[in-house]
């Protein structure tokens, strides 16, 4: 080993030792991975694609914190291939072609393929996109680009045709706490129950944040034990946990805030407009996490709102974009906004009803055989496929609706969708029985 080789190690483990807990923490095989079980659990598609070597170009999306980035490397290290990362916002053209030269000559001399990981691909402009594709189609390099936007509208198309969209979910509270028990374990500490919960809540699933701040805390209590003379015995308390978060965190506990979320949907369910302010702006003061308020609100729209105001999910998605791209404080004013138009908005739970009756069917192992006259008229079968029943373009009719069968004969006259007689529901159900046949939720 030259000088040049021992000076770079021993940088290389400094810098090991000085990285923050979650990076020390980063798992190095599947099998340490904790969550996305859906992706890489047992017998899962993504890991059984790793460890066949067929893992193939990919875009992960999902929220901060939950295992991108940590994904990417121990699929490409789960294959034969090298992994080589590159963040959108400090690579340009230029280290993309470098990049791409180097995987040609890896395959070149050692037969070795690439995952070239890209971290916020959405931030590469269309150019830079565009030079992925010829190496991304012949196969030179695997490509997974992470992001936390939604990829269909800022991934182009070609690259979406040429990759497999995966979702990443936000860490659950269990989950969360086996990241936090190993970093106990790395730090040398221990904490309290209630402090590790508290910890979770306030996270909203992102492993990052959670173990940012438990490092923080550790280091309070690893000074607070020094100072009573006790250096060995490092704890974490729940006054640390706040502390570390700036007080930012649920002073009433995890039972209250859990309770306090409930409250606010409710109050919104219950068009009380001042009560939904009320608890939105006590959670917000007690270190709510904005994203998360946000996601119950979206949730909302539809579950309690749905069609009787088909503008109250356009008003809860703009609400939760905007925490994104403003950030507190000022998107409190766009949450507030949103809890007004919600509890003001007429109501209707029909939608979750309606899919939670299909569900059931389906479910229930109802699942007949497409139409005849609805099956894709392009393949070579469909002159036979097809039968005698022709398919009735409702365009063509003067009403812009024929009566038709449109699902299985199995499930003809069950009825998912009914209108309610509030707000715009009101005409849709006018709208449904002033056709012919009366309800097409029936046909």
């Amino acid at each position: 080993m030259t000088p040049g080789d021992l000076f770079g190690a021993a940088a290389d483990k400094a810098l090991g030792e000085r990285a923050p807990l979650a990076a020390r923490l980063r798992p190095r095989s599947l099998d340490e991975v904790v969550g996305q079980v859906h992706l890489v659990g047992p017998d899962a598609p993504l890991r059984s694609l790793a460890e066949s070597d067929r893992l193939g170009s990919a875009i992960f999306w999902g929220p901060p914190g939950t295992g991108k980035t940590t994904l990417a490397r121990v699929l490409a290290e789960s294959s034969a291939k090298v992994f080589v990362p590159l963040s959108a916002t400090a690579s340009g053209v230029k280290e993309v072609r470098a990049a791409l030269d180097e995987a040609h000559r890896r395959l070149g001399e050692r037969g070795q393929g690439t995952v070239l990981f890209i971290d916020e691909v959405h931030r590469f402009n269309k150019t830079q996109q565009d030079v992925l594709l010829p190496a991304v189609e012949d196969g030179l390099v695997v490509l997974i680009g992470a992001t936390t936007e939604n990829p269909y509208f800022q991934v182009n198309a070609p690259l979406m045709s040429r990759s497999t969209l995966w979702r990443l979910e936000p860490l659950t509270d269990g989950e969360l706490l086996v990241i936090l028990h190993r970093g106990l374990v790395a730090e040398g500490a221990s904490a309290d129950d209630d402090a590790l919960n508290a910890l979770c809540a306030a996270s909203a699933g992102d492993a990052r944040s959670a173990l940012n701040t438990l490092e923080i805390a550790v280091s309070l209590a690893r000074t607070k034990s020094r100072a009573a003379g006790k250096p060995t015995e490092v704890h974490v308390g729940l006054g640390e946990v706040v502390a570390a978060r700036d007080r930012r965190i649920f002073h009433q506990g995890v039972d209250e805030h859990y309770d306090q979320v409930s409250a606010l949907i409710k109050s919104v369910r219950g068009s009380d407009p001042d009560a939904g302010l009320y608890w939105l702006a006590r959670m917000l003061e007690a270190g709510e996490d904005p994203r998360f308020l946000a996601r119950r609100l979206v949730i909302l729209a539809s579950e309690d709102v749905g069609m009787a105001d088909p503008l109250a999910l356009v008003v809860a998605d703009a609400a939760s974009r905007a925490v994104e791209v403003v950030g507190m404080p000022e998107a409190a004013l766009n949450l507030a906004q949103c809890v007004i138009y919600l509890s003001s908005a007429p109501k209707s739970n029909r939608v979750a009803v309606a899919l939670g009756r299909a569900t059931d069917d389906v479910r229930a192992g109802t699942r007949g055989e497409v139409p005849n006259h609805l099956r894709d008229a392009h393949s070579p079968n469909a002159a036979v496929r097809l039968g005698e029943t022709p398919y009735r373009y409702p365009h063509d009719d003067p009403a812009g609706w024929v009566d038709q069968q449109h699902r299985p004969a199995e499930l003809e006259g069950h009825v998912y969708y009914e209108p309610s007689a509030h707000g715009a529901e009101a005409e849709i159900a006018e709208r449904s029985h002033r056709r012919p046949g009366g309800d097409p939720a029936r046909h």
